[in-house]
């Protein structure tokens, strides 16, 4: 089947084509150009495979590289157009519909393999091309000195016609004879190059060992060395080659001849260089990226006895707000301005800027005395901050918070150091954010910890380390258990009984309370039904009532009424047993959508508490509109009551709240009554109900049976 005009297959034919055009003319082909590009198209299909397939496998990339040589394509240029032309091409005739970005990371780790695929093959044909030029160099051995003419040809074959550097020289390091390809990487006449002699060709950034090696090649001690070694090109350019030097002996064994073989390895190295570069620094800001960063902080962590460090950890505050308004082209020129700003913070030696993603920045000083610097460097990066950014002709304004981390090297590892940085970034962040803040060890032991507890949470509900207590509720006028206060605890093999302010904001940040909350719900509706159980024989009127807290996050889950529902029809348990506590907070200024489940449950017999009533700064007016049957008074009014006499301003603010609730048919019931003379006090005010230790403590359900039983006996 053909493909259409411009499909896929055009595509990637195209692609050939311009790869072809591009590499011909660098190439040691004996094909003509329209047979050469017809090789590479199963080489282009190869690549284009790999740039989608689902799992992304380098070898696709290494075996291109290789067939390159192997299509005798052994110029250096030939791989530096290849990867030019990948790089610009590739993406745009065979990417189709995927990710942009996804598929120009992949282009970028293809060409990566590639690059390796050709060296290997390159370096085992240069392999083999030694071997065959070092078995002719023994055979060509009696040449120079009895001028063998046959074994003189065969040498001269491949002397002449081998794609690698080969030079002769006598043991006083004077060049003797050199082929064609050392002529073109030198750059030199053969005229300029014979006669010089080779201890000339020292570079700064030879090897320690590499004069060694040489001197004891040439006295015989050694038979050859291999290594890595840059030369200066006429024009002041570098050229870096794999340098492999053998000692030639007579037929007596005699050291005659040094024979040199040089790879040049100059565009392999600033391709890797290159490679190395994008692989380390961000695309975006041209900053060190995330991985440069551990480096250097492994390396300031492990720098010896006397040294400290300082890291900066940057997170902008706000950042999201440009980016949702302006756009990610916006919030992007945003960043690279800020890069900008904190790279001119950074400049003394030791000290050094990197963006580890997003709007998260970290600036690192190191030194004997980072105790100061890093203070003095948090400062700095703060002021910088201090100017508007323009962008899009808008002033944007910029604001940042930093956690400091500074101590001595080698007593913490680079994820404990970011860890105790970000955890102090997002407490200067919580602290209303522009501000840097310095490390604590016990607030960030305080921070592991409700992360611990955090993802400790969903494995507890299912194991069942949860359990309920509680607190029963007390009828002011004849001192009767009326019913109780369902409180939550969680038993932690490590940390033991956990109160609910330890972990129920840690369920609602992870939406894990809404499980929690009906769990509970469940288990106490099944106590209430229990306790009614074992109050049956005795001579007592009506149900104990259970009292459940509800978090803002059940309030809005759509399933809380069908819910409640259920858990009351598979218990047997009556709507009016059962008071849902609700805070004031969760319903200043709460719409008829959120308020309409509570008035669906109110309508059915659920009561509806109004906990911490007087916290909330709530329009008084506004319980007329709420689905509410009981006020729960915060015990921050009631405090002073503890004494008698009570503060008068108190008593009026109570007597003011109960009337008003009476006047709106609600009851009042008081949290936190710990004195005889503060439930006297409630009583004479005409509060309705009371808990708290003045009663009893929260505690197993048996307890609260016991005391009802002691009421209703008498």
């Amino acid at each position: 089947m053909s493909a259409e005009p411009d499909g896929p297959e055009d595509r990637l034919r195209r692609f050939a084509t311009i790869w072809g055009r591009a590499v011909f003319p660098v190439t040691s082909t004996s094909s003509t150009r329209p047979e050469f590009e017809k090789q590479l198209v199963p080489l282009a299909r190869r690549l284009s495979e790999a740039l989608r397939a689902r799992a992304f496998d380098p070898d696709t990339g290494r075996a291109v590289g290789a067939a390159l040589v192997e299509a005798h394509c052994t110029d250096p240029e030939a791989l530096s157009r290849t990867l030019d032309c990948v790089d610009a091409y590739l993406v745009l005739y065979c990417g189709g519909d995927g990710d942009g970005e996804d598929l120009r990371a992949r282009s970028a780790r293809l060409q990566h393999a590639m690059a390796a695929g050709y060296a290997q093959a390159l370096r085992e044909r240069t392999l083999a091309e030694q071997e065959a030029i070092a078995q002719a160099a023994l055979r060509a051995q009696g040449v120079v000195a009895q001028a063998l003419h046959a074994t003189e040809a065969r040498f001269r074959a491949v002397f002449e016609g081998a794609a690698i550097g080969i030079g002769i020289a006598d043991l006083k390091g004077n060049v003797l004879q050199v082929n064609a390809a050392l002529l073109r990487m030198f750059g030199l006449s053969e005229q300029s190059l014979r006669g010089r002699s080779v201890l000339e060709w020292t570079h700064p950034d030879d090897a320690p060992q590499t004069w060694a090696l040489y001197d004891e090649l040439v006295r015989g001690e050694r038979e050859h060395y291999h290594l890595e070694k840059a030369f200066y090109r006429p024009d002041g350019t570098v050229l870096w080659t794999n340098l492999t030097v053998s000692l030639l002996r007579d037929a007596d064994g005699e050291p005659q001849y040094q024979l040199a073989l040089m790879e040049d390895t100059t565009e392999r190295r600033l391709l890797n260089l290159r490679l190395r570069y994008e692989a380390t620094h961000d695309a975006l800001t041209g900053l060190p990226n995330r991985t440069f960063f551990f480096e250097r902080l492994e390396k300031a962590l492990n720098a010896g006895e006397g040294q400290r460090f300082g890291l900066c950890y940057l997170d902008l505050d706000g950042f999201k707000t440009v980016n949702d308004s302006l756009g990610h082209a916006a919030g992007d020129r945003l960043l690279v301005e800020v890069a900008d700003r904190l790279q001119s913070c950074a400049t003394a030696p030791g000290e050094m800027v990197a963006r580890l993603g997003g709007d998260e920045f970290v600036a690192l000083t190191t030194g004997p005395d980072t105790q100061h610097t890093v203070d003095e460097l948090a400062t700095r990066i703060m002021n910088a901050l201090l100017a508007p950014i323009g962008v899009d002709g808008r002033d944007l304004t910029v604001r940042g918070s930093i956690g400091v981390v500074e101590g001595p090297a080698g007593e913490r590892s680079p994820a404990e150091v970011l860890r105790s940085a970000d955890i102090t970034m997002y407490r200067a962040k919580s602290a209303g954010g522009n501000r840097f803040e310095l490390a604590d060890p016990e607030a960030d032991a305080r921070a592991i910890t409700r992360h611990g507890l955090t993802t400790a949470l969903p494995a507890a509900l299912e194991r069942g380390e949860f359990f309920i207590e509680y607190q029963p509720l007390v009828h002011l006028g004849d001192g009767s258990v009326r019913g109780a206060e369902a409180l939550v605890r969680w038993l932690h093999p490590q940390h033991g009984v956990l109160s609910p302010d330890r972990f129920i904001p840690l369920a609602e940040h992870t939406g894990l309370i809404v499980p929690l909350g009906r769990w509970v719900l469940e288990q106490s509706v099944r106590q209430a039904r229990a306790w009614q159980e074992r109050r049956g024989g005795a001579d007592v009127a009506g149900p104990l009532r259970i009292n459940v807290n509800l978090s803002p996050c059940q309030l809005a889950h759509p399933g809380l009424v069908q819910d409640t529902v259920d858990i009351l029809e598979r218990t047997g348990v009556e709507p009016d047993a059962l008071c849902l506590e609700v805070t004031e907070s969760a319903l200043i200024g709460a719409d008829d959508d959120l308020l309409k489940p509570l008035r669906r449950l109110s309508e059915m017999g659920v009561d509806i508490a109004l906990d911490d009533f007087g916290t909330g700064y709530s329009n008084l007016a506004n319980l007329r509109r709420l689905p509410v049957s009981v006020l729960k008074l915060d015990r921050s009014f009631t405090q002073s009551m503890q004494q008698f006499p009570a503060d008068p301003v108190d008593l009026k603010i109570v007597e003011g709240i109960v009337s008003l609730a009476h006047s709106l048919d609600l009851a009042v019931t008081v949290e936190g009554v710990e004195t005889g003379a503060q439930a006297e006090q409630l009583r004479i005010l005409g509060c309705d109900t009371a808990q708290g230790w003045y009663y009893a403590r929260p505690g197993p359900p048996e307890r609260l049976h016991e005391l009802a039983l002691v009421d209703a006996t008498g």
